[in-house]
C-alpha cells in the first residue's frame, strides 16, 4: 500500500498522469476499441483489466446473463457482448456509463447500463456470470474518480459488497480480481464474516505485480 501511494503521489508521475488524462484516451483489446474518460478507471495503467479480459475470453458466455459490477471503461462488458452474452454493466460513475454506451454503439455491441451503487438498482435481476474488479486501497476517496481505487479506510466497499453478494451466489458464477498490493487477508476476513469463501482460479504475474482471480462462493 505504501509503495503504491508513493507511486501515484510522486510529483513527476502525478504530473505525467494529469497530462496523459486531461482528455479521453483510446484502449483496445483484440478488435474492440474504446475511448476512456479521464474520470474513469484507466485500463491502460494497470494489469488487472487485461488479465480479466484474457480470462473472460476463455469462458463460454453464449446466451448467458452477464454482469460487470463496477464496469469502469466497460471493455469487459463489450467483450462479453461480443461473446453473445446478455450483458448488464453497472457503475456509480455516470460518465463511465455514458462513454460505455457510446463505445457500445461504435463497436456495434449491445450492453445494458445501470447506474447503481453495488446492487442497489439491480433488485430482482439474476445473472449467470459476474465479474468484479474492485477498489481495494484503504483510503477515503475524495471524488468519483478515486472511488475506482480506494475502498475506504475501514474497507467500507467490501463490507457493503459481502453483505449483498450472498443473495446472488446461488445462481451466479462470480469472479473477482485482486492484486498482491491489497490487504488480501483483511478482505478475506470480511468475506468469511458473511459466509463467503474465495477459490483461486488464476494467478498471473506481470513484471513485479501478481494478480489473482478468485471464484467467490458461499462457504
Amino acid at each position: 500500500m505504501r509503495l503504491f501511494l508513493k507511486k501515484i503521489t510522486h510529483p513527476f508521475l502525478k504530473l505525467g498522469l494529469q497530462y496523459y488524462y486531461f482528455k479521453p484516451r483510446n484502449y483496445c483489446y483484440q478488435d474492440i476499441c474504446i475511448q476512456v474518460h479521464p474520470d474513469v478507471f484507466p485500463p491502460q495503467m494497470t494489469f488487472s483489466t487485461k488479465i480479466l479480459l484474457d480470462f473472460v475470453n476463455t469462458i463460454d458466455l453464449k446466451d448467458k446473463k452477464f454482469l460487470e459490477l463496477g464496469c469502469g471503461s466497460g471493455i469487459i462488458s463489450l467483450l462479453a457482448s461480443k461473446k453473445e452474452a446478455k450483458v448488464t454493466a453497472s457503475d456509480i460513475n455516470q460518465k463511465a456509463l455514458d462513454f460505455l454506451e457510446k463505445n457500445a454503439t461504435q463497436n456495434q455491441l449491445e450492453v445494458q447500463t445501470v447506474f447503481s451503487d453495488l446492487f442497489q438498482n439491480l433488485n430482482g435481476q439474476t445473472f449467470d456470470c459476474m465479474v468484479i474488479n474492485p477498489p481495494y486501497y484503504p483510503r477515503e476517496p475524495k471524488n468519483i474518480k478515486e472511488q475506482a481505487w480506494f475502498c475506504g479506510e475501514d474497507f467500507k466497499f467490501f463490507e457493503k459488497l459481502f453483505v449483498q453478494l450472498p443473495h446472488f451466489l446461488k445462481e451466479t458464477q462470480c469472479f473477482m480480481i485482486l492484486s498482491q498490493d491489497c490487504d488480501l487477508e483483511k478482505i478475506k476476513a470480511i468475506a468469511t464474516k458473511n459466509a463467503i469463501a474465495f477459490e483461486l482460479v488464476l494467478e498471473k504475474k506481470e513484471l513485479v505485480e501478481t494478480n489473482y482471480i478468485f471464484r467467490i462462493v458461499s462457504s
